[in-house]
């Protein structure tokens, strides 16, 4: 089907929201001036000025005088108009007719707009001012978590769920310094085999702290299609050749793939790639579904929604860590029956690489 090429300059405003997206620009970074974008597209300054107008009507730049064009520090979510919202459902649907006519379903849409949310979440820290009656959710990427937090608000308009995926440590260090209400983590103790638990005592001392299960998920070796490099376990991982891509420190999937390599004598040095970190698991999949990996540990969901090959290696428990103080509030009494619900466990279960049966039970950590 032919496809009218998109203008120059949302082409150039596009090219600037990937760089935001992957983190390559900043918040409060400068973006190069009017003259310089202008120089490098081959086109008019006013091209690029339309194309930064674009953005800032989006809400991901600013422009002042004297200072130039600026990613924002954080998005902006109070000083709506309904012009903004207008122009925002334009752009929208100018978008969805884009991708429907090129031939994607309105599924592929969703999970697509999802997936590029988790990538923002991972690369903003810095929480905006929130409305009442919202959980600031702090912790490690997980799609059921993002999946949950878009229908939780349309279940119960009266809350929201704001998420920053840093990892299971970042969230629950979040906790600690009352920077979250609700931690997502999945941290492995080699000593204990058991997960969460001896960190959130660690951490979190004194304090009694629930274990709110979101599900157990299936971890392994995301490949390439097919699997041709015939991967079958971690030590496959110091085969000459062979890209690797890795999670960022605080991450709990990098916590647990360092733990077997330890055992296992592997040395980081000895893994091509070890040092290429990246913050989610659809990052990992993405990787190598673009060429630039040929494998790297996350979960079965991200290797499905890639089409890509996936070697199981463990089933791990998804915990939304809290404080006792947060379960008794009104949002996270809704999400917890909510969770307990045969809608939701449906839903989780869809995604693919999960098992619901300890959904929504509770175990309390003093």
């Amino acid at each position: 089907m032919y496809r009218k090429r998109e203008p120059i300059y949302q082409r150039i405003a596009e090219s600037v929201r990937q760089a935001i997206l992957t983190g390559d620009l900043n918040a409060g970074e400068r973006l190069p001036s009017v003259r310089e974008m202008a120089d490098r597209w081959g086109c008019t300054p006013g091209t690029v000025q339309r194309a930064y107008k674009e953005l800032t009507l989006q809400g991901l730049v600013i422009c002042r005088p004297g200072q130039g064009t600026r990613v924002v520090t954080e998005l902006r979510t109070e000083d709506e108009t309904p012009q903004r919202r207008i122009a925002l459902i334009h752009q929208a649907e100018a978008f969805l007719l884009e991708v429907l006519t090129a031939g994607h379903t309105p599924a592929e849409v969703d999970q697509a707009v999802r997936l590029a949310l988790d990538r923002w979440r991972a690369v903003t820290h810095e929480p905006p001012s929130l409305p009442e009656n919202s959980l600031r959710f702090v912790g490690s990427h997980d799609p059921a978590v993002a999946l949950l937090a878009a229908n939780f608000a349309e279940v119960f308009p009266d809350y929201t769920i704001h998420l920053i995926f840093s990892g299971s440590l970042g969230g629950l260090i979040a906790l600690a310094e009352g920077e979250a209400d609700v931690a997502g983590s999945h941290l492995w103790d080699i000593e204990s085999g058991t997960y969460n638990k001896p960190f959130v005592q660690r951490l979190l001392p004194g304090q009694r702290v629930a274990l709110l299960t979101l599900a157990r998920r299936h971890l392994g070796l995301i490949t390439t299609p097919g699997n041709p490099a015939d991967i079958t376990g971690l030590d496959d991982l110091a085969r000459p050749g062979l890209r690797f891509i890795n999670r960022q420190r605080a991450a709990g999937t990098r916590v647990w793939l360092d733990c077997q390599l330890r055992r296992r004598g592997l040395k980081p040095d000895q893994i091509s790639g070890y040092e290429h970190e990246v913050a989610t698991h659809s990052d990992v999949a993405r990787a190598i579904a673009e060429g630039h990996a040929d494998v790297g540990l996350g979960i079965e969901t991200a290797a499905k929604v890639y089409h890509l090959g996936f070697v199981p290696l463990t089933t791990e428990r998804y915990d939304l860590v809290m404080p006792e103080a947060v379960c008794h509030t009104t949002p996270v009494q809704a999400l917890t029956g909510w969770l307990n619900t045969e809608e939701v466990k449906s839903a989780i279960t869809g995604l693919g690489g999960y098992e619901t049966g300890e959904t929504g039970s509770v175990e309390w950590v003093e």
